[in-house]
């Protein structure tokens, strides 16, 4: 999908730094957004056509002082410094083709036997298991679905969240965070190209190579059935699975939330008590 993902990335990023940002004196009519190439390489303490070389991929492994140096001038936090390391690093390419994600049986039976909405979401999103109260709190949360799809694509998911567009732009980034350098996969590659053709927001948020972890949070819904409440939001690491997380809601205990939680399990799931 991206032949150049060091290139693509770097340029992307040296779009978003303007000059003023970076400390450039600004002369005369510039034709390009950000920070020119010449530009970075002179803040990054490298040649101008070395750095043309990292941006036209015809070096593709600069070293770690290359980079830090790259990561300051394009002012990049944490979870994009280690991405862009990882795309520069120098380790053997992943087969093309993934097995299947199948999750554990002892979790898929952890996450129905869970008193709280839960569901499991593979390493593009989609959503692998969910027991009936994630379902009861999006009927968008169940095995077959993809999260950022249907953020990006589906009215009713996008009314049940507070900020919708927020929270597509941090999947995106969280998408790109959890990828990696591993773009030529068929599965992103088919997600990619869907929501590219559908969305002309994700088509924007791409561009940008935005990198975010998106982890533990609280997260304000505007449920059809229980009104307006905030539910934290858990993410953790399944062991022994190529990047599968576990994603639980929880209020906080004696809040109101938490009743508006328990009306929703007790209408629509007599048996979750």
């Amino acid at each position: 999908m991206e032949s150049n993902a060091l290139g693509a990335f770097l340029r992307a990023r040296r779009e978003l730094v303007t000059p003023e940002e970076a400390g450039v004196p600004v002369v005369g009519v510039r034709r390009v957004p950000g920070l020119r190439r010449e530009e970075v390489a002179m803040l990054a303490g490298i040649s101008a056509d070395y750095y043309l070389r990292l941006e036209r991929g015809r070096d593709r492994h600069p070293s770690a002082q290359v980079l830090e140096s790259l990561a300051r001038v394009l002012r990049l936090d944490d979870d994009a410094r280690g991405y862009l390391l990882g795309l520069a690093a120098d380790k053997p390419r992943r087969p093309r083709a993934r097995p299947r994600e199948v999750v554990p049986p002892s979790t898929a039976a952890f996450v129905a036997a869970l008193p709280l909405p839960a569901f499991v979401e593979g390493r593009y999103m989609d959503v692998l298991v969910a027991n009936p109260l994630a379902t009861a709190l999006s009927p968008r949360l169940m095995a077959g679905a993809n999260r950022l799809r249907d953020v990006l694509l589906d009215p009713a998911e996008q009314a049940l969240l507070d900020d919708w567009r927020a929270g597509a732009a941090a999947m995106v980034a969280h998408l790109r965070e959890s990828v990696g350098a591993d773009t030529d996969d068929p599965r992103l590659i088919e997600l990619v190209g869907e929501l590219s053709l559908a969305s002309p927001l994700f088509r924007r948020l791409w561009a940008r190579h935005d990198v975010r972890h998106r982890g533990a949070a609280a997260v304000p819904f505007n449920h059809p059935q229980v009104g307006h409440l905030t539910l934290r939001r858990e993410k953790l690491h399944i062991s022994d699975t190529d990047g599968m997380m576990l994603v639980a809601y929880h209020p906080d205990p004696g809040s109101t939330d938490a009743d508006k939680l328990a009306v929703l399990a007790s209408a629509a799931l007599p048996s979750v008590r």
